[in-house]
């Protein structure tokens, strides 16, 4: 087997939310794999400043502009960087936002942001791109999951529903979409070091029950995503298709 097969040379990537954090890293080292990376978020100062960073560091980056969560932005966005630059090859669907807090009293307000923009912005995205690459035979399509896809901790009852609906939505997307030369993957991640869980790594009991929960002993590096997803995103997963990968220190899987 040849290390050809992870060469992601002469492919583009669309990578949402990719400002900071896990998207940040993906769009990096996906770029080191030899894609041209098309980098989103809704704050366009904010998404020019990461996106120079990546360009000074020699890899080609492009900028799209639209919030997630809207149907009509995505497929007009999708579809005018199809026509004026070219094909997006693969799809990343990272955009995500937390909300912790009690069942009993949760924000119905936060609940459905949280639909909107862990789970409907996989369909909307989703459902934008794959409509080209169904008409190409080809395309990939990697999900970023949770941990939360397959447990639950207290305070985050939504989000670990929305990471579930993402999970399954991808095996959706892969029942329907197989036929036509798509490869649909979830990402699943565990404790990283990230924006998103900021509050939880600045708390010494949590990172103390977090070391002593997880096989591995620590928190995760957002570095250590880009294996994987290169590997959803190329030719090495040309018959994987509906799964959730999970890279989570082994916390799924110990009591």
């Amino acid at each position: 087997m040849s290390l050809s097969l992870f060469d992601l040379t002469a492919k583009r990537a669309l990578i949402t939310g990719s400002s900071q954090g896990i998207g940040m890293a993906l769009a990096r080292g996906m770029a080191a794999a030899g894609a041209e990376i098309v980098m989103n978020g809704r704050d366009a100062a904010k998404l020019t400043a990461a996106a120079n960073v990546l360009r000074g560091e020699g890899f080609t980056i492009h900028e799209l502009v639209f919030d997630v969560t809207d149907h009509n932005a995505v497929r007009a966005a999708v579809d005018g960087f199809e026509a004026e630059v070219g094909a997006i090859d693969i799809l990343v669907n990272n955009a995500g936002m937390q909300h912790r807090g009690p069942l009993e009293e949760f924000p119905a307000d936060a609940f459905e942001r949280l639909l909107q923009t862990n789970v409907a912005s996989v369909f909307h995205v989703g459902q934008a791109c794959a409509r080209h690459m169904i008409a190409r035979g080809a395309g990939k399509i990697v999900n970023v999951a949770s941990v939360q896809s397959a447990l639950a901790r207290p305070g985050i009852a939504p989000y670990t529903a929305t990471k579930g609906a993402v999970s399954n939505l991808t095996k959706g997307m892969a029942t329907d979409w197989a036929k036509h030369g798509l490869q649909c993957n979830a990402l699943a991640p565990g404790y990283f070091l990230t924006p998103l869980n900021k509050a939880l790594s600045d708390d010494p009991a949590f990172t103390d029950w977090l070391c002593k929960r997880t096989p591995a002993g620590r928190w995760g590096n957002v570095e250590e995503l880009v294996g994987a997803c290169i590997f959803l995103s190329s030719q090495a997963s040309s018959f994987v298709n509906g799964t959730t990968l999970y890279i989570d220190g082994g916390i799924t899987v110990s009591l």
